[in-house]
């Protein structure tokens, strides 16, 4: 399994960010988007692929656009143009889990305060950084069938 970072983002819930090793866009693109064929399959009511907003049904949208050669993303400690100064910030997944911050919880002003508290939470980012190997092969497996519950592999 891949370790895996998150950061709060202003307008939506999480991003969800895995520290790679030098790997080809191209690989990058299938694994996501093999990655999201398995999440679809597992949880159609929970998670789509679906852009627009008004066509999501409520979902989840699982955006795979982000692992392409020249698709933008916000870094963290990104501030948003938007009321109170929103920042996309690197989090805990138990802080997800209990709630205790959400899209909007910090801010230019709280930023400074939320370092001091528990520092640079990706500091070590490029010290972890991981082979995408094993992980793609699972994911081939899966697709192929193997490891679905019920199913022979």
């Amino acid at each position: 399994m891949l370790a895996q970072d998150s950061k709060t983002w202003p307008d939506k819930p999480v991003h969800i960010v895995v520290p790679l090793k030098r790997t080809p866009f191209g690989a990058v693109g299938r694994f996501a988007a093999g990655v999201a064929a398995e999440l679809i399959e597992r949880l159609p009511d929970l998670v789509t692929l679906e852009f627009a907003k008004a066509d999501r049904g409520g979902r989840i949208f699982v955006d795979i656009g982000r692992n392409r050669p020249g698709a933008t993303v916000a870094a963290a400690y990104t501030i948003r143009a938007r009321p109170g100064a929103p920042v996309s910030a690197p989090c805990t997944w138990e802080e997800l889990e209990r709630g205790d911050i959400g899209p909007r919880t910090f801010t230019l002003r709280s930023m400074a305060s939320r370092v001091a508290e528990v520092g640079d939470l990706w500091s070590d980012m490029s010290e972890r950084r991981q082979s995408l190997r094993a992980a793609m092969e699972q994911v081939r497996q899966l697709q192929a069938g193997a490891g679905r519950p019920g199913e022979a592999g």
